[in-house]
């Protein structure tokens, strides 16, 4: 234990302070500051935004897709459905239009906003 009665998994002394550790983070989360936590979060984050933006594209393409066959004669649910066909698609444009904006100024800065690097494991 030490001055504030912590456990020894939280607390590690470097020298004559000590560091609160988070039991809940992997170790290599652990020993970061907030710059380089920020580093590895943003990547994750933006890669977590295109995976749901590319998820709601196909639900919504399948979805206008079934409300087009189901339509029958009926002219507005025709409509409605080419609306929701040309939404999703307006939508995976704007997807595809962030992803080049973001490598652009990502090449432009040096910096590689969607790469993550896990040890052995590198998505991007």
């Amino acid at each position: 234990m030490n001055q504030f009665n912590l456990p020894a998994y939280l607390a590690q002394s470097n020298g004559p302070g000590f560091r609160i550790l988070n039991p809940a983070l992997s170790s290599n989360l652990q020993n970061t500051n907030g710059v380089q936590f920020f580093a590895k979060l943003l990547p994750a984050l933006i890669n977590l935004a295109f995976a749901i933006g590319a998820m709601v594209f196909v639900f919504m393409l399948i979805l206008g897709g079934i409300q087009w066959i189901t339509a029958g004669g009926d002219k507005a649910a025709l409509e409605s459905a080419k609306g929701r066909v040309m939404n999703a698609l307006i939508g995976v444009l704007i997807l595809f239009s962030l992803y080049a904006i973001l490598n652009l100024v990502g090449l432009f800065f040096g910096i590689n906003f969607t790469q993550i690097n896990i040890g052995a494991l590198k998505i991007g």
